[in-house]
C-alpha cells in the first residue's frame, strides 16, 4: 500500500475524496436511510435530480474549500474559518460539535442494530470494537488514517457494486423500468438535494489534513470535483436498486439490509454489515482527526506543540461514548429531525461566506 501512495496522482485526486467518502458514508448513508430520506421518496426522476443537484454542490463547495486551504496553508477548520469570518469562527465550531456528536451517535445507533440483528452480538460488544479501532487509528495520526480511509473507499466501491448487481440480479430491470416510464417527481426534490448536499459539507472543513499534497490551483479544484464524484456515486446505486421495493422500502429503518433480506441474499447480507461496520468506524476515525488537527494547531500556536498521540485517543473514546448516550434516539429521529435541521446553519456560516469572500480571497489572494 505504501507504493500506491507514493503517487502524486493518487496524494492529489484520490485521497482527498477518498477519505471524504469514507467520513460521508456514515451510519446514514451506508445503511441506505438517507438515500430514502432525501432522494427516493421524491421519485424515481425527483430523486435522480436531487442527486444531481447534490453532486453539483459538492463538487463547487469542496473545489473552492481545497483551493482557499492550499492557497492560504490552513489545514484545520479554526484557520480556515479565520479567513472566512474573522473573529466570527467559533459560530462554525459551536455548529459542527454539534453536528460531530449527531453522526457519532447515528453511527453508534446503526452499529448497534446491525451487530444485533445480524450477528447476535450486544451492542456493548460492538462499541467496544469502535472504540478500540479507532483509538488506534487516531493514536497514530493523519498518515494511516488518510491511507486506511483511503483503501476502504475501495473496498465499499465493490461492495456496493455488488449490493447493485445483486438486487437487480435478483429482483430484475422491470420495477426499475416501470419507475423510469412512470416518471414520478415529486416536489421539494431540489431543496433536497441541496440540502443533503449542505450537511454533509460541513464535515470538510475537518478533512484539511488530506489538502497538503496540492501544489497548484488546478490540483486543488480538480481534485475536489473529483471528490465530489467519488462521494456521491453509491447513492446513484441504492436509489436505483431500491426501486426494485418501492415504495415499501420508503418505511423502513435500515433499507439496504431490509432489501438484502427481502431478497434472501444472505451472503451478500454478511459481507456487507462487516464491510459497513468498518466504515463505521472510518467515519469516526476521519471526523475525530479533524478535531485533533484543530486542537494541535491551537496548541502549537500557544505552547509550540500539540497534543501528544496518547491524548489524541483518549479524547476519540471520550467523544464516542458520549455520542453512544445520543444513539439511544433512534436512527431515523436522527437523521429526519436531526441533520435537516442544521444543515441551514452550515449554509449561513460556511457556504455563503465561502462564495463571496472565500473566492475574493482566492482571487485576490488577500489574507
Amino acid at each position: 500500500m505504501q507504493g500506491i501512495f507514493s503517487s502524486r496522482f493518487v496524494r492529489v485526486y484520490i485521497v482527498p475524496g477518498a477519505v471524504f467518502q469514507s467520513v460521508m458514508i456514515g451510519g446514514g448513508y451506508g445503511t441506505g436511510r438517507e438515500i430514502v430520506e432525501f432522494f427516493t421518496s421524491f421519485g424515481f426522476l425527483g430523486g435522480l435530480l436531487g442527486l444531481c443537484v447534490a453532486f453539483l454542490v459538492l463538487s463547487l463547495v469542496l473545489a473552492l474549500t481545497f483551493e482557499l486551504a492550499r492557497s492560504f496553508r490552513v489545514y484545520d477548520y479554526r484557520n480556515f474559518f479565520k479567513l472566512l469570518l474573522g473573529r466570527g469562527w467559533v459560530a462554525f465550531e459551536v455548529l459542527v460539535i454539534l453536528l460531530f456528536l449527531l453522526i457519532l451517535a447515528v453511527l453508534a445507533s446503526a452499529a448497534g442494530n446491525i451487530l444485533r440483528d445480524n450477528f447476535g452480538i450486544p451492542y456493548v460488544a460492538g462499541l467496544s470494537v469502535m472504540l478500540l479501532v479507532i483509538g488506534v487509528l487516531t493514536f497514530y495520526g493523519r498518515e494511516l488514517i488518510a491511507k486506511v480511509l483511503t483503501f476502504w473507499s475501495l473496498v465499499l466501491y465493490i461492495v456496493f457494486a455488488a449490493f447493485f448487481v445483486a438486487v437487480l440480479g435478483s429482483a430484475g430491470w422491470e420495477p426499475i423500468a416501470e419507475a423510469v416510464a412512470g416518471g414520478e417527481i415529486v416536489g421539494g426534490w431540489l431543496q433536497s438535494g441541496f440540502k443533503y448536499a449542505l450537511y454533509n459539507l460541513a464535515v470538510a472543513p475537518l478533512l484539511l489534513y488530506v489538502t497538503r499534497s496540492f501544489e497548484t490551483r488546478g490540483e486543488a479544484m480538480t481534485s475536489g470535483a473529483a471528490a465530489g464524484a467519488i462521494a456521491i456515486v453509491p447513492a446513484f446505486m441504492f436509489h436505483t436498486a431500491f426501486f426494485v421495493a418501492y415504495p415499501e422500502i420508503l418505511a423502513q429503518a435500515l433499507p439496504v439490509y431490509w432489501l438484502i433480506s427481502e431478497l434472501g441474499l444472505t451472503a451478500l447480507l454478511l459481507l456487507f454489515s462487516v464491510v459497513l461496520f468498518g466504515t463505521f468506524i472510518e467515519t469516526g476515525a476521519g471526523m475525530l482527526q479533524g478535531i485533533n488537527e484543530r486542537i494541535d494547531a491551537w496548541l502549537a500556536e500557544r505552547r509550540g506543540q500539540g497534543l501528544g498521540r496518547g491524548a489524541h485517543a483518549v479524547l476519540a473514546v471520550s467523544a464516542i461514548l458520549v455520542s453512544a448516550l445520543l444513539s439511544l434516539w433512534g436512527i431515523t429521529s436522527l437523521i429526519a429531525e436531526g441533520y435537516g435541521t442544521i444543515a441551514w446553519g452550515f449554509f449561513a456560516v460556511y457556504m455563503v461566506p465561502l462564495v463571496t469572500v472565500g473566492i475574493y480571497r482566492i482571487a485576490s489572494g488577500s489574507s
